[in-house]
């Protein structure tokens, strides 16, 4: 018959008394990660609360424990040390029950690696508790921001940049993998914080490109503002373009305004979402100086144009 507890180890790990071990081993962990003291090192009723999470681990996670709490409750130790009536060894009596033989002895340590813990969130709990090891502490996570060339985000490549570790300036190298995609974040392990008598946390830095004079990535996208001339622009032009894929020569139509937009499919970024287009947008350069005679042509022109030429952007 079960009995009625003053402490309900299941109660307070929020399990059901049906709970498998993986079930139990996997609210330990989220409890421990909330209440451990070495998180909550100024609140002492989060140690107070972490000691009974541990203990009513250490009960539930030993099969034997748990049996044996299941039928005595938070009293079950003293089964385990002979007889619960004080008289030790064997009962009197005409069943003549030897506890030891029903229940055997401790069975595991109880112990728990805070690894599982602090290092590996959600791994299900595994071998026996008598082989876990107490984790090493380990410093803080600390985060940061780079920024590499484009062709670097498009080719993959590696990136220098310095850290400024407790007021020492530090050379670190990161490689960046090609197609990276700016904003994602790339993990350095134990180039982080550091602790007294712990190993160091990791270093997160989100990787942003450098701005270029003349392309830009939107997306997947690779978005160029291409110069061309003048004549160029009125008579039409073959252009060698470069691209991630190397120089490709494109068409540019005859009277071309500046503004008008090319797509190149699949010339542009490739990564996981796919390989993204090149998108050149034509943009007519001037001569910084031009002859009386060039410029009298130009001016001929104007009888090309409608009289109306800026009535689209009045407001």
């Amino acid at each position: 018959m079960e009995s009625t507890m003053a402490n309900d180890y299941y109660k307070t790990l929020g399990i059901s008394r049906s709970a498998s071990q993986e079930e139990i081993a996997k609210a330990y962990r989220k409890l421990a990660r909330k209440y451990h003291p070495d998180l909550n090192p100024e609140d002492q009723s989060a140690k107070k609360r972490f000691q009974e999470i541990q203990t009513a681990y250490d009960t539930l996670n030993d099969p034997e424990k748990r049996k044996m709490y299941d039928q005595f409750g938070d009293g079950y130790e003293q089964y385990r040390q002979g007889n619960p009536f004080g008289g030790g060894g064997r009962t009197g009596g005409a069943g003549g029950f030897d506890f030891g033989d029903i229940f055997g002895g401790a069975g595991g340590s109880g112990a728990v690696d805070l690894g599982d813990i602090f290092r590996q969130f959600g791994a299900g709990a595994g071998g026996s508790t008598r082989s876990r090891r107490t984790a090493t502490p380990r410093g803080p996570d600390i985060s940061g921001e780079i920024e590499v060339p484009l062709r670097t985000i498009i080719e993959g490549g590696e990136r220098q940049f310095r850290l400024d570790r407790d007021g020492q300036l530090e050379s670190i190298a990161v490689k960046i993998p090609a197609g990276m995609e700016p904003g994602k974040k790339i993990r350095l392990r134990g180039q982080g914080g550091s602790i007294p008598n712990g190993k160091a946390g990791d270093l997160l830095l989100t990787v942003n490109v450098e701005s270029h004079p003349a392309v830009k990535l939107v997306g997947n996208n690779l978005e160029m503002r291409l110069p061309v001339s003048l004549n160029e622009a009125v008579a039409g032009a073959k252009v060698d373009v470069q691209t991630p894929k190397g120089t490709i020569t494109i068409t540019i139509p005859p009277m071309t305004s500046s503004g008008k937009r090319l797509r190149l499919k699949g010339q542009g970024l490739v990564n996981s979402k796919g390989p993204g287009d090149m998108i050149i947008e034509v943009l007519i350069k001037l001569p910084e100086s031009i002859s009386p005679e060039a410029k009298e042509t130009i001016q001929g022109l104007d009888a090309a144009y409608p009289k109306n030429l800026r009535d689209s952007i009045q407001w």
